[in-house]
C-alpha cells in the first residue's frame, strides 16, 4: 500500500515536472523578433509599361505564282541576298508561248481584216456622198468595219493577257531583301497560290508585341519606346507605328508594332525583345509603391508582413501591379505610411511579437 503512495507521488512530481519544462521553452519562444521596417509609399511606379515580343520584317512576302507548271531553276537559295527585279524561280512555259504565238497570230489576221473593213469603209462612204451607194450598204460598211475594230482590240488584250503570265513564270524579287526560306526545287511542280519562297526586306524591322485591356489605353501612336535585345544585349530607340484596336483574334491582348530606328546587321528577324514604353503617368500621381524584397509568396499569393496593434506581425496578401528596380506596385491590401516588415532576426508567423 505504501509502495502504491510513493508511486504515485513520484508521478505527480514528473508530469509536474515536466510542464514546467513546456512552459518554460513557451515563454522562451514567445519572446519579441527584431524586426527592420519601412513604410508604403505614397507613389505610383514611373510612368513606364514592359512587354516582350520578336523582331519582324516590315517588308515580308511568300513568293506565289498563278500558274501551273515544272521548276526549271531556282537561282536562289537560303540566306541570299536579292536585288528588286532579281530573278527568283522560273518555271516551264512552253504552253504559255504557244498561247503568245496564237495571240500574236489572231492580232495578224485582225489587223488584216480591220485594214480591209477601212478601205471598204472609206470607199462605200465617198460612193454614198455620190449617191453612187444606198444608205443600207454604208450601214453594212460601216457595221463590218466597227466589229473589225473590235475584233483586233480583244486579240490586242488577248495578247496582253498572254504577256502577263510571262510575270507569273519567271519570278523576280518584289523589293530587295534577303530569302529566308524555300518550298521548292527545280524538278517540282508549281500549283497556283502555292509558296515557292520566302523573302524578307533586309533593311527596315517593326516589332510585334502584345499588350494587356489594362495598358492599351496608355499607348498612343507616335509615342516613343525602348527596345532591348537580349541576346545582342543593346538598346534600340523604336516609335510606335500601328495599334490594333480589337482582341479577338489575340486572346484578350491588343497586338502593338514599333519601328526600329537604328538597327544594325547584327539585328535579325525573330530575335526575342523587351519594349519599354512611356504611358504618361507621373510620379506626382496617387498610388502605393513599397519594397520588393519585402514580398512573401505562397504559390500564386503574395502578401506581405504588417506590424499590427500590440507590435504584432500579421500576414496581409496583396493585389500588385508593375515592378520598377527594387519597388512593386500595390494595387489592394496596403495603405499609405502603413509600416511593413523587411527582414527579421528570426521566423515570421502571424501573431508573433516583433521588436523594431
Amino acid at each position: 500500500m505504501k509502495t502504491f503512495n510513493y508511486l504515485a507521488i513520484f508521478t505527480i512530481l514528473l508530469t509536474a515536472f515536466a510542464c514546467g519544462s513546456n512552459d518554460q521553452g513557451a515563454i522562451v519562444e514567445s519572446k519579441a523578433i527584431p524586426v527592420k521596417v519601412a513604410e508604403a509609399s505614397a507613389q505610383t511606379m514611373a510612368g513606364t509599361i514592359s512587354a516582350s515580343g520578336t523582331i519582324e520584317a516590315k517588308n515580308s512576302t511568300n513568293v506565289s505564282t498563278r500558274m501551273m507548271g515544272f521548276v526549271t531553276s531556282r537561282p536562289v537559295k537560303v540566306g541570299q541576298s536579292v536585288k528588286k527585279g532579281q530573278l527568283l524561280i522560273s518555271i516551264s512555259n512552253t504552253d504559255l508561248n504557244a498561247k503568245k504565238a496564237q495571240a500574236e497570230a489572231g492580232i495578224i489576221q485582225a489587223k488584216s481584216a480591220l485594214e480591209n473593213a477601212e478601205k471598204d469603209y472609206k470607199r462605200f462612204k465617198t460612193l454614198f456622198e455620190k449617191n453612187s451607194a444606198s444608205q443600207k450598204e454604208l450601214d453594212d460598211m460601216t457595221t463590218r468595219y466597227e466589229m473589225a475594230k473590235a475584233n483586233f482590240d480583244v486579240a490586242t488584250q488577248m495578247k496582253k493577257e498572254v504577256m502577263a503570265q510571262y510575270a507569273y513564270s519567271d519570278i523576280v524579287a518584289p523589293f530587295d531583301g534577303v530569302v529566308t526560306n524555300t518550298f521548292i526545287k527545280a524538278g517540282d511542280m508549281a500549283n497556283p497560290g502555292m509558296p515557292l519562297l520566302a523573302l524578307e526586306g533586309g533593311k527596315h524591322y517593326e516589332v510585334v508585341v502584345l499588350i494587356s485591356e489594362n495598358d492599351i489605353v496608355n499607348i498612343k501612336p507616335a509615342s516613343k519606346a525602348k527596345v532591348l535585345i537580349k541576346s545582342q544585349g543593346m538598346e534600340l530607340d523604336g516609335v510606335v507605328t500601328e495599334i490594333s484596336h480589337s482582341s479577338t483574334n489575340t486572346a484578350g491582348q491588343y497586338v502593338v508594332k514599333v519601328s526600329i530606328n537604328n538597327a544594325s546587321k547584327d539585328v535579325l528577324p525573330g530575335m526575342f525583345v523587351n519594349v519599354n514604353f512611356s504611358n504618361g503617368i507621373t510620379e506626382s500621381q496617387s498610388g502605393i509603391t513599397m519594397l520588393r524584397s519585402a514580398i512573401v509568396r505562397n504559390g500564386q499569393l503574395s502578401g506581405v508582413y504588417v506590424v499590427g496593434a500590440e507590435k504584432v506581425a500579421i500576414l496581409r496578401w496583396l493585389r500588385l501591379g508593375k515592378v520598377k528596380d527594387d519597388k512593386i506596385e500595390v494595387l489592394s491590401g496596403l495603405k499609405a505610411g502603413e509600416s511593413y516588415i523587411l527582414s527579421a532576426d528570426g521566423k515570421l508567423y502571424n501573431g508573433v511579437k516583433v521588436t523594431f
